[in-house]
């Protein structure tokens, strides 16, 4: 499995400056897929990166091989990472990571730590004691879950929830949460001034409330960007709701449409709906959606389902289950991996992947920024 980059590398989260092959987009705008490089692997030890974990300014890329541990790059990533303790070494033997601008989180066998990338310190900010699971218990919760509650990415650190919720995983938006629960169910809390939390107004909740329009639906994966959230139910299909500003939610925009009206000349506001044989001088004004404030069902493409989805601050990545990759948002970095700084409000194949007989399998959004593993496609012999 091999990891792409794409987007936003102003502190090279992607790749180092000067390294980007010509028409890559440059050093800071990444826009084409890049295959990642760690600075171990620079060294000449070959490493596989099992999982991403993407900040704005920070990427941690997680090893399992043998003793798990972690790798840093963006920002700082070397002088945090000595001066508040944490090493290769430091990390070994970690299972899970989680990475904010502030914090590194590590999840141990036996413990949990959370060190601040800002300050220097030979301890932890935060610990935990966990008891180690066995094989048979089951899969073991994600960061930024941890027994009893979770990790914030904001003070005070960790934060309760009800045993009664069964918290299977947790997504973390600007200034809200997305929980889904073991049942299937799906609670979201926090800010809900532009219609983030998906209750059908735009009122905040301190604490989580079940978003009853997917009542009734069990629901596999839940992620959160900036302002706006996404589930996958079971059967594949994609949910999506919250700010779209940007096109983030794969439906019109206008401020994406007027952008695109500056660039072709005599075009009109008026949009004819497909499928439908207008009358002789009828004409359909299309709607556009700049909050959608309860889950609206996305067809992202006709022929597959949704297998995952990550968000970023104001766009959308979804991996399907033949192993394409399908962007839509703000594009201003290159995070919809099209070779463009376009923006876009409709789901647009990342066709690099085609061009490279790759599957990819999971994909990991930063604040503006997309990660990406894929595999080759097999091929199939008679």
């Amino acid at each position: 499995m091999r990891w792409f980059g794409f987007g936003f590398n102003a502190f090279e989260q992607i790749r180092v400056h000067g390294e980007l092959e010509e028409g890559a987009g440059g050093d800071v705008k990444v826009s084409s897929p890049t295959e990642l490089r760690s600075r171990v692997e620079t060294s000449g030890c070959c490493l596989r990166t099992t999982h991403i974990r993407a900040s704005w300014s920070r990427r941690a890329s997680l090893h399992l091989d043998g003793d798990g541990f972690v790798c840093l790059a963006g920002f700082g990533a070397l002088a945090s990472a000595e001066s508040c303790g944490v090493s290769l070494a430091e990390s070994h033997s970690c299972k899970d990571a989680f990475i904010t601008e502030h914090h590194l989180t590590l999840v141990f066998p036996d413990r949990i730590e959370t060190w601040d990338l800002q300050k220097r310190g030979a301890a932890p900010k935060w610990t935990m004691e966990i008891e180690a699971q066995s094989e048979s218990s089951g899969s073991p919760q994600s960061l930024p879950l941890v027994p009893g509650g979770y990790i914030a990415s904001k003070p005070p650190l960790y934060r309760s929830l009800s045993p009664h919720l069964k918290a299977k995983s947790l997504a973390l938006g600007a200034e809200h949460a997305i929980l889904l629960c073991a049942t299937g169910a799906v609670y979201t809390w926090g800010l809900g001034s532009h219609g983030q939390l998906g209750h059908g107004g735009l009122t905040s909740e301190e604490d989580p409330k079940a978003v009853e329009a997917l009542w009734g639906m069990t629901m596999s994966c839940v992620a959160t960007g900036g302002w706006h959230s996404v589930c996958i139910s079971d059967g594949g299909d994609l949910y999506v709701w919250g700010w779209n500003e940007s096109g983030q939610l794969g439906l019109p925009s206008r401020g994406l449409r007027k952008a695109l009206q500056q660039q072709s000349s005599q075009q009109t506001d008026v949009h004819i709906s497909p499928g439908k044989e207008p009358q002789e001088g009828e004409k359909h004004e299309e709607v556009f959606i700049s909050i959608q404030s309860f889950p609206a069902l996305l067809d992202v493409t006709p022929s597959c389902e949704i297998r995952t989805a990550s968000c970023g601050s104001r766009h959308t990545a979804a991996v399907t289950t033949t192993g394409d990759l399908y962007t839509w948002g703000w594009g201003e970095y290159g995070q919809l991996g099209h070779q463009t700084l376009i923006s876009s409000d409709e789901p647009q194949r990342v066709e690099f992947f085609r061009g490279q007989q790759m599957r990819v399998v999971d994909v990991v959004c930063g604040t503006w920024n997309t990660f990406a593993a894929a595999i080759k496609e097999e091929v199939a012999s008679f």
